[in-house]
């Protein structure tokens, strides 16, 4: 049978025909959930999210056309089938206006009913290939997102290509602003596994406390506020790809749990024993060296092995810096399109101001300030004119050589780095703090505390 997700609901009011078609379709490799009425079908919709759910349209609680109308407000791209008496097939032809695939009428055969479920899963599969190809030629997860004519950068192409059509673990290490999603993205769209989910998690930006019950899930009752059952991100991502930004941030505990995950193929929701078949692809991302991480006890040595299959190493801006032209043309094309401008080019000087520049913020800074020339020009040419500030400084105006200073404190000599360096951060993003955040490597938290006590 032709595939739709792997997890179906079935709505059904007469005790005989629920369990044939749960008989039926469990033979056919799909996970099935039965309920008598319509509440009871909605409140286990909301626990799984169903990929399909086939639905009576009479039933107890509130019917059919009920349960569509809920399903797709909460989750639009489930398929829903309603199963109909000869009398109501005016009402199916209703439904169907209003987002369901398509209707039974009753009595059937399961084999009919597997036939239609086969029918309305290919022809979702054909839907869905067609955006893909669609996006695919827009470039949208294409290598040629990736832009870099410099060897380094070459060599990253080549790593992509080669480790797309497998299913290895790989890390991908770099500082910030310099690609690491735009590459975990094109791993996977580029995969056998592109037609699942490709799900992100920003272990950065995740309390302690609620790391084990994002990754895993947890059931009704694990802790306090656990009203109902709730899957996990690696439930979520079931046959696609997982991708873990900034691994370096889990603690060690989670990560001990995790080197168990990768092993076992297997997960336990919290307030449960009972382990879950996953079957996830795991790509992870780090701004700092896990290498580092491990000397200083951070990060597990058995963990960092097991994920590191395959490593990329993406080089900064300013080691590549043959590749800044072709970045400011790819962006100002890009933001030219939204904004609906038709500025042709940089000028020569805009051009070795972009060069000049020690991109902290790398390939992420560049994107932002090629937008904001964009907004402020006016002319057919991008000129110096209508860059940041700080970048139209000279290099020796804008790193002066600082003078002979007697002996201070090193705490007060950090102080006054970090102060010079969160300066710099806010004027390359023009004052925004999250941008410059991630600039910087830390958290908008910890950003915002800083510049309190700086007093900035």
């Amino acid at each position: 049978m032709a595939t739709c997700g792997s997890r179906l609901l079935i709505a059904e009011d007469e005790p005989l025909l629920r369990v044939s078609m749960a008989d039926a379709l469990r033979k056919e490799g799909w996970t099935v959930d039965v309920a008598a009425d319509g509440a009871k079908a909605m409140a286990l919709f909301e626990q799984y999210l169903h990929d399909v759910v086939v639905t009576d349209l009479v039933m107890p609680s509130f019917d059919g056309m009920e349960l569509l109308r809920r399903v797709k407000a909460l989750q639009a791209d489930t398929i829903v089938v309603l199963v109909t008496a000869h009398g109501s097939v005016n009402k199916a032809v209703e439904a169907m206006r209003q987002g369901a695939a398509d209707f039974i009428t009753k009595p059937f055969s399961m084999a009919q009913l597997l036939v239609r479920l086969d029918t309305v899963c290919s022809r979702r599969h054909l839907q869905e290939q067609n955006v893909r190809l669609q996006e695919q030629l827009e470039g949208r997860y294409s290598f040629s997102n990736i832009i870099g004519k410099s060897k380094s950068m070459q060599e990253v192409f080549w790593l992509i290509r080669e480790v797309a059509g497998s299913d290895a673990t790989v890390v991908i290490q770099g500082e910030s602003g310099t690609g690491k999603e735009l590459v975990a993205s094109a791993i996977h769209f580029n995969s056998r596994r592109r037609a699942r989910p490709y799900i992100r998690v920003s272990c950065a930006s995740l309390p302690e406390s609620l790391v084990e019950s994002e990754l895993f899930g947890y059931e009704k009752g694990a802790f306090t506020g656990a009203s109902q059952r709730r899957i996990g991100r690696f439930e979520a991502a079931g046959g696609g790809t997982l991708f873990l930004d900034e691994i370096g941030d889990l603690p060690l505990a989670v990560q001990a749990k995790l080197l168990r995950v990768l092993q076992e193929r297997q997960i336990e929701r919290l307030g449960s024993n009972r382990p879950i078949d996953v079957d996830v692809r795991i790509v992870s991302a780090s701004l700092r060296p896990l290498e580092d991480e491990m000397a200083e006890g951070r990060f597990r040595e058995d963990l960092f092995f097991r994920i590191n299959t395959v490593p990329i190493h993406l080089p900064p801006l300013r080691e590549r810096r043959e590749d800044i032209p072709l970045l400011a043309q790819a962006f100002l094309r890009e933001f030219n399109r939204e904004r609906g401008k038709e500025i042709e080019d940089f000028t020569g000087d805009a051009l070795e101001v972009l060069d000049t520049h020690s991109w902290p913020g790398n390939v992420r800074e560049l994107r932002n300030v090629v937008e904001r020339a964009v907004v402020f020009c006016r002319d057919s040419r991008i000129t110096p004119d209508h860059l940041p500030p700080g970048l139209r400084e000279t290099p020796a105006a804008a790193t002066p050589t600082p003078p002979v200073r007697r002996a201070e404190p090193l705490r007060s000599a950090v102080e006054r780095a970090e102060v010079e360096t969160i300066r710099a951060a806010l004027a390359a993003t023009d004052g925004r703090r999250n941008d410059a955040a991630e600039i910087l490597g830390i958290s908008r938290k910890t950003l915002w505390e800083k510049i309190k006590t700086y007093g900035l």
